[in-house]
């Protein structure tokens, strides 16, 4: 083998080795822009949560004990820190299932006139809530996985990233709505 060719095969190997690196590169920031989309969705999925909430809280068909429980969690809950945001979401998950879990609430919200429609969106806010976190949690899954490689840790292919992490909170659905 001449020196010429060494030179070549070396030349095409150095190529094929950055072609690679710049793809591993180009899906870790992918990766990272699907979290921060899915981030934002699961952002819009609580914060429309908690206003079907309020809304709820402020409909008058629950009685004022009730309404003041909804809308303490709920204000809690938008209100929250960062450090406090998944413990003050769990609350107001719990106390929308005890709201939504009474006896004969939807009868009671299905005769009032906004009531089918106010229980219509927050079937969807809860369901959505679920979807969100879901999907958020397994973009967080799939990106500490490429981050957690040997190229990507050596090269420090995700710069200066935070390690993501994980969306923990109560969001099981109440009883009323899986008896549907």
């Amino acid at each position: 083998m001449t020196t010429s060719m060494i030179l070549l095969v070396i030349g095409v190997a150095v190529v094929l080795v950055a072609v690679y690196i710049s793809w591993r590169a180009g899906r870790l920031d992918r990766l990272h822009i699907r979290l921060e989309s899915a981030r934002e969705a699961l952002d819009a999925a609580l914060v429309r949560r908690a206003a079907v909430c309020m809304e709820l809280a402020a409909s008058r068909i629950l009685d004022p004990a009730t309404s003041l429980l909804l809308a303490a969690a709920t204000h809690e809950a938008r209100t929250a820190g960062p450090e406090e945001r998944e413990h003050a979401e769990s609350d107001l998950s719990r106390a929308l299932r005890a709201v939504v879990d009474q006896e004969r609430f939807r009868e009671r919200l299905a005769e009032t006139p906004a009531g089918p429609e106010l229980m219509a969106e927050l079937d969807s806010a809860v369901t959505k809530v679920i979807y969100s976190r879901r999907f958020y949690n397994n973009a967080v899954g799939v990106t500490r996985q490429a981050q957690r490689r040997w190229l990507a840790r050596t090269l420090r292919l995700a710069g200066h990233t935070e390690y993501p992490s994980y969306f923990e909170i109560d969001d099981a659905e109440p009883a009323t709505f899986a008896e549907r």
